[in-house]
């Protein structure tokens, strides 16, 4: 796949804001254990542009997930302020902040979650037609993402007929269907076998920059991270930049 390749639908890496599309400043999350409160996040800071991909690196406990999920809007802050594109979003109230999601974010887990009564180009064009758009469009973009994968013959297969790696293909697929500005990835290739680790990473990373997506992929693999435009870590509850 050549990095120049454009995906129909989004915006192409080559577009230039001010401000990054995506930015979290402040961030403060806390969690109660009995009687004691725990500071996961304190005062964390991230941005991140079109185009670019960061890979964050942390053990396990260190708050990835809940940035992610604060990032994603799934969960509130309790202090500082997530911005979409320039937009504060604290104050939204829950059906803005699920439209912003359903529109711009698009999400993929360390399990693929595909449907398994529905082959993949069906798995591919239900977000699709949930937001509104016809069958045959909806098939339309499936097949090209799915193509773009490596995924061309794979088409009218059902998860259980497909190798782990053509199953989280088929996922990331699924979550830049509506076109998203926003990839989040918690752990994408943690159920997989480094060959294949590899191969499912290298089709996302192209498909970041084909498509000019703000992407955040929380990763156990140093190999796979070195490969991403940025790496961080969380260390006491903040953000740090890693060389």
């Amino acid at each position: 796949m050549d990095d120049t390749t454009t995906i129909s639908g989004a915006a192409t890496s080559n577009d230039k804001q001010d401000y990054p599309l995506v930015f979290l400043h402040g961030i403060t999350r806390r969690f109660t254990q009995g009687d004691a409160t725990v500071d996961v996040l304190r005062g964390a800071e991230l941005a991140i542009w079109p185009g670019q991909s960061v890979a964050l690196i942390a053990p396990s406990g260190s708050g990835k997930s809940t940035l992610l999920h604060i990032a994603g809007l799934l969960e509130h802050p309790d202090a500082g302020e997530v911005y979409i594109d320039g937009e504060p979003t604290t104050n939204l109230n829950d059906l803005q902040r699920t439209r912003i999601r359903r529109n711009d974010i698009g999400f993929v887990y360390q399990f693929h979650h595909l449907l398994s009564e529905f082959s993949a180009e069906e798995n591919v064009m239900l977000p699709q037609m949930v937001r509104g758009f016809s069958r045959t469009a909806a098939s339309t973009r499936a097949v090209e993402l799915l193509s773009y994968l490596g995924l061309k013959e794979r088409l009218t297969h059902r998860p259980a007929e497909l190798s782990g790696g053509e199953q989280q293909r088929v996922a990331i697929a699924r979550a830049v269907a509506n076109a998203p500005r926003i990839l989040l990835a918690d752990e994408p290739t943690g159920n997989l076998d480094v060959h294949t680790a590899e191969h499912v990473f290298g089709a996302l990373r192209q498909l970041v920059r084909a498509s000019g997506l703000a992407a955040v992929i929380a990763t156990h693999n140093l190999d796979i991270a070195a490969q991403m435009d940025r790496r961080v870590t969380i260390r006491d509850g903040a953000v740090v930049e890693l060389e």
